[in-house]
């Protein structure tokens, strides 16, 4: 490889199979908060934040009805959605509470802190904040030191 990726480069969307195109953009949509751009007939629908074409597209063209991947098969770990405040991941948290959406973990990785559950169709979420830079935690020699610890899910709460 001669040079790295551009610096600007980002994922732009994720494009998720699901089985009940409805029951999926009535989690996206109505539990998350994402909206709603356009329904491609009846077989996909394409969300976003802010107005984007989309962040998150949906489909059932080979899926409609379908199960879960089994444990221990190949396949996407989790989608991961970037909240630009604390208070934002907060207000995430009470909306999946409301919605009696069990979260499969809560972390505090130094440089972010997270949630993780499972959408309908079992597709690994993520909802997560970034610390600002300065606040990363960093070993003694000035490497990255992520880590994994339990993020105080009564503290996020009292955020907003």
């Amino acid at each position: 490889m001669s040079k790295p990726i551009a610096s600007g480069a980002r994922v732009g969307h994720v494009h998720l199979k699901v089985a009940d195109l409805d029951r999926a953009v009535a989690f996206y949509s109505g539990v998350l908060g994402f909206e709603v751009q356009q329904y491609y007939g009846r077989e996909a629908a394409f969300l976003s934040a802010g107005g984007y074409h989309h962040h998150i597209g949906l489909n059932t063209w080979e899926s409609a009805g379908a199960t879960p991947p089994p444990p221990g098969h190949t396949g996407l770990f989790h989608t991961a959605f970037l909240y630009p405040e604390r208070r934002d991941l907060a207000d995430a948290y009470r909306r999946l509470q409301a919605a009696g959406i069990p979260l499969d973990g809560a972390s505090d990785h130094g440089v972010s802190e997270a949630l993780y559950l499972r959408d309908p169709d079992q597709n690994g979420v993520e909802l997560y904040w970034d610390r600002p830079r300065a606040d990363w935690p960093h070993d003694a020699d000035g490497n990255l030191s992520m880590v994994t610890r339990p993020l105080d899910l009564r503290a996020l709460l009292a955020e907003t």
